[in-house]
């Protein structure tokens, strides 16, 4: 295995990826709170970690990846863990069981994200099917003194983990500051300190989701959750946890100190953050009217193009979502996929018939392994596929196509394109059968006109066709063409 460095945001540089039990890796990812449809915010991350999971496994990595489902516990109010519960707002305003919302938006996130390609986890653990062991952790934060009950909620005391361990290692947030800059939250009184979060919420009579628990009838905080499973999983120390920048403050924040509490281990080697996505420079919100859900979306661009647009960015910068820079990423993405398509075309039923190596070919492929190295460079890596593209381009234009070569190059795409970027190359396979049967019946057309010495009418469907970015290549009698 080479060395795959990446950005850990909890040291702020690159690192050598270093697992605590390689060959095996594991990585924890924050998955959706399961109350809506997903939307752009959930693409992103989705992608990003998609890419990294398949990278490891192509390191040879024996990668356990974990992303939970949300579906209890996630209030309105995210530090405090105070407001309505996010799932059960959706149940009463589609009078719905709670789980029925839950089974149905879940199912809604797995359709999309087939639809964009990335991979299913290796475990996909709800929060609400963890409830014991989530209690258990309560119960040994408690007796670690780290946290304190009263009247059937328990909070976990901040100012005590950040006087022995320090709080906000990980955002870079002072308590102090914190309180000075939070505005008036409700249901504090009960608290020893403002900022102390919930790691079990008391449930009022009509809550409809609650539990029995050692301090009564009651629910999970939010943050205990990722804690809870991604141990359960992985272990205590995690190889990798990842989500958006957005997770930072306050979820991964308290998830370091809950665990770090009940454990005194490091919880995290290497935390990994995508940057924000945003909609014309603007953060995506219903209030702004910008609000991209991917079921509206998917109806006009092939999903596809999205996720090619989400990899033409580096993961750590921010990505402005306009319709001038989709419409460039589709047209890229066109030209990649003829691209494959000719050379598909090209080589296809062949065989190779000897080991030769390419100079040329050889040191592209080294340059997109390099960039994946480099933190997972998407970018630098898509623009390596077009390189790689322009050598088969140019050998398809040739009179004596080299086409050992061609399938090198072909088996080369179809790792890096496929298993590595998840990049569908036939995303409309259906569509592109019937664009062939259209393009070979004109090029009979044409064939015809030149039997019959009709060279201008030949001609003329010649132009017509390049004109349309289709290059036909008269050779031994033979009429092929490339798009």
């Amino acid at each position: 295995m080479g060395d795959l460095w990446l950005y850990n945001t909890m040291t702020r540089t690159k690192e050598i990826f270093q697992p605590s039990d390689p060959p095996h890796a594991g990585m924890y990812v924050c998955g959706p709170t399961v109350y809506g449809d997903p939307h752009l915010g959930h693409a992103r991350p989705a992608v990003t970690f998609d890419v990294l999971y398949r990278y490891l496994r192509h390191l040879g990595y024996k990668v356990r990846y974990v992303r939970n489902i949300t579906d209890v516990g996630h209030l309105e109010e995210e530090f405090s863990n105070e407001g309505e519960d996010r799932i059960l707002k959706r149940a009463k305003l589609e009078k719905l069981e709670p789980m029925e919302v839950v089974q149905y938006y879940t199912n809604r996130y797995h359709h999309f994200m087939d639809m964009l390609n990335v991979l299913p986890p290796s475990i996909e653990p709800h929060a609400s099917g963890h409830i014991i062991e989530q209690q258990s952790m309560v119960k040994e934060i408690l007796s670690k003194g780290f946290a304190y009950e009263v009247n059937g909620s328990v909070y976990f005391d901040l100012r005590k983990f950040d006087k022995e361990f320090g709080y906000g290692k990980l955002s870079g947030r002072v308590i102090d500051d914190m309180l000075s800059n939070t505005r008036e939250l409700g249901g504090q009184d009960e608290k020893k300190f403002a900022l102390d979060f919930a790691l079990w919420k008391k449930a009022d009579a009509e809550h409809l989701m609650q539990w029995d628990s050692p301090w009564g009838r009651g629910y999970p905080g939010w943050h205990i959750e990722c804690s809870v499973m991604s141990m359960k999983y992985i272990g205590e120390t995690l190889d990798i946890h990842g989500g958006g920048i957005d997770n930072i403050f306050p979820h991964h924040d308290c998830e370091i100190a809950q665990s770090e509490a009940a454990t005194g281990k490091t919880f995290i080697k290497y935390f990994i953050h995508n940057n924000m996505l945003t909609v014309d420079g603007k953060k995506m919100g219903k209030s702004l009217g910008n609000f991209i859900i991917l079921k509206e979306l998917f109806k006009k661009l092939d999903p596809m193009v999205l996720r090619f647009y989400i990899l033409l960015c580096h993961y750590g910068s921010p990505l402005d979502f306009t319709q001038s820079a989709l419409d460039s990423a589709k047209q890229g993405y066109e030209r990649l996929k003829n691209s494959v398509f000719s050379l598909n075309k090209a080589v296809d039923g062949k065989t190779k018939n000897g080991n030769e190596k390419y100079d040329d070919v050889e040191a592209l492929k080294k340059e997109f392994l390099e960039a994946m190295d480099d933190d997972f460079n998407t970018s630098k890596a898509v623009a390596v596929l077009y390189d790689i593209l322009k050598i088969s381009n140019t050998e398809l234009l040739n009179k004596d196509m080299n086409i050992d070569k061609l399938i090198e190059i072909k088996n080369i795409i179809d790792d890096f394109t496929d298993k590595i970027l998840g990049l569908k190359m036939d995303s409309n396979s259906s569509q592109n059968d019937i664009e062939d049967k259209l393009i070979e019946f004109i090029i009979q057309l044409r064939n015809n006109y030149r039997k019959e010495k009709n060279y201008k009418a030949g001609d003329e469907i010649r132009d017509m066709l390049l004109s349309l970015g289709i290059t036909i290549k008269d050779d031994q009698g033979k009429t092929t063409y490339t798009r």
